[in-house]
């Protein structure tokens, strides 16, 4: 099957979360099963993408409003990410270094909605042109879900509209909604069906793609039954669209992901010498630190926002480090200014047991999977999360809020088979009470190796994964 995918990001062109570790992942694998996939995204301004060779493979133009767009499609000559990989250049859209944020304001630029609606007709504009008929169109959260609502709708792509379309939630929290007024930056469609972009009154992308897909997936079983009960609003509309929807746990990429491979380590190892490996990585990150390597070593890293808990952890920490407990804590991530601010004074309030780094930093975070005993992730919301599955691989526990994607993939110790630890409610006293949990698992030596040796057993690659899809794409190219 021929399958391309559109989205807003693509590891390592363009990152800002799980969704680019995803569409840098998922395309790989399907081609390596036998599929033939591609992947677009817009032409960002970022130093990957310039240092990249690419030449351009089609020219053309399009009216949105009463603006003339023109744009370019440009391939990657190197196919070296496993899948033939396209630029949508814009000029005067993308052609900056944020992809949703101005990194000099640290505010979403204001032009959002042209910038992602120009994106999506542009492709199909390419799509039409060249006569391309891929047998799935795969979409990727609200940047791309517009594009179901226009093949189906739209008159100028009617020779299109029997392409079936696939839009993955990777992220319900955001919906791409602004005014209806809107509609009149899409090429013309019956007026009648405007109620399909129509959500409280609002133009709301996500909402249209949920309505006009042919199938929905999310990226694991537990997110889709949530989603029903809290995605931002949308819970009635994920109710009424459950028949077609799916959920489909998100895999890894475990060539990039390899402890005894990995270029960003200080020292490699495999599961055969967890114990000697896993022990040095964590001197060398502790001594960054100016950290005691004797102590268990936890750490967060990601986004600090609310959606991960970032909050909760300022009162964690300091609770168990004014306790009887003595652990060493590690974050690293960037987001709430506040944070920032709060987390800088307790790095010089808490030296020799808590350190911050407040940025991206792709080595550190490597470092600190191979390094760490345990990772911890107190979030209110996961769809399916990552950072669990890339700890687990490298040896480190995770401590975890059973919600989303993190339920269906850390089993608590307390189970039969069980190999993280796991707590239910949002809440300090939930939170502290799992890491006093990791603390005793620390300490004993006969469970704790057992629980190394098994979740670096574990099979989180994205072939299992990627099965699915292809099991997905083929109900609906064979109706």
């Amino acid at each position: 099957m021929h399958i391309i995918h559109l989205s807003a990001e693509c590891y390592p062109a363009a990152k800002a979360g799980g969704l680019a570790d995803v569409v840098g992942s998922l395309p790989k694998y399907l081609n390596q099963l036998g599929q033939r996939c591609e992947v677009v995204i817009p032409k960002y301004d970022n130093h990957w993408i310039a240092a990249q060779t690419f030449e351009t493979i089609f020219d053309g133009a399009f009216s949105m409003g009463s603006e003339q767009v023109k744009f370019s499609i440009q391939r990657m000559k190197d196919d070296k990410l496993g899948f033939p990989f396209y630029v949508l250049d814009i000029p005067g859209r993308f052609d900056r270094p944020g992809i949703y944020i101005d990194p000099w304001s640290g505010h979403g630029y204001w032009d959002e909605l042209e910038r992602f609606v120009s994106f999506q007709i542009a492709a199909l504009e390419w799509m039409k042109a060249e006569n391309l008929r891929p047998d799935i169109i795969h979409c990727h959260d609200h940047h791309t879900g517009l594009v179901p609502f226009m093949l189906s709708q739209c008159n100028r792509y009617r020779s299109m509209a029997d392409i079936p379309t696939v839009l993955t939630v990777h992220n319900a929290e955001y919906h791409g909604e602004h005014d209806l007024e809107n509609f009149k930056l899409l090429p013309a469609f019956n007026i009648d069906n405007i109620g399909l972009l129509d959500w409280n009154g609002r133009l709301n992308s996500l909402a249209a793609g949920l309505k006009c897909a042919w199938k929905i997936s999310t990226v694991s079983n537990t997110y889709m039954d949530e989603l029903a009960e809290n995605s931002n609003g949308l819970e009635l509309l994920f109710k009424e669209e459950r028949k077609k929807s799916t959920g489909i746990v998100n895999g890894i990429d475990t060539e990039v992901w390899d402890p005894a491979t990995d270029e960003l380590l200080e020292f490699n190892f495999s599961y055969k010498d967890r114990k000697k490996g896993k022990q040095k990585n964590k001197e060398y990150l502790c001594k960054q630190f100016d950290l005691d390597p004797e102590l268990p070593t936890i750490s967060f890293i990601g986004r600090l926002v609310r959606e991960k808990g970032a909050d909760l952890l300022p009162d964690l920490f300091k609770q168990i480090i004014y306790s009887e407990s003595e652990v060493n804590f590690i974050l690293l991530g960037t987001g709430d200014p506040q944070l920032h601010q709060i987390f800088a004074r307790m790095e010089s309030d808490h030296m020799g047991y808590f350190d911050a780094t407040l940025e991206y930093n792709e080595q550190l975070a490597h470092q600190m999977y191979a390094g760490s005993d345990f990772i911890l992730m107190p979030s209110r919301v996961e769809p399916c999360g990552l950072n669990q599955m890339f700890a687990m691989r490298y040896g480190t526990v995770p401590i975890v809020r059973s919600v989303g994607g993190l339920k269906d993939t850390v089993v608590d110790i307390s189970k039969e088979g069980g190999y993280g630890i796991t707590f239910n409610d949002f809440s300090l006293e939930a939170a502290s009470e799992g890491i006093s949990r990791a603390v005793e698992l620390y300490k004993d030596q006969k469970i704790y190796p057992e629980v190394l040796s098994k979740i670096m057993k574990l099979d989180f690659s994205w072939k299992r994964s990627a099965r699915e899809y292809i099991d997905m794409y083929k109900g609906l190219t064979q109706k």
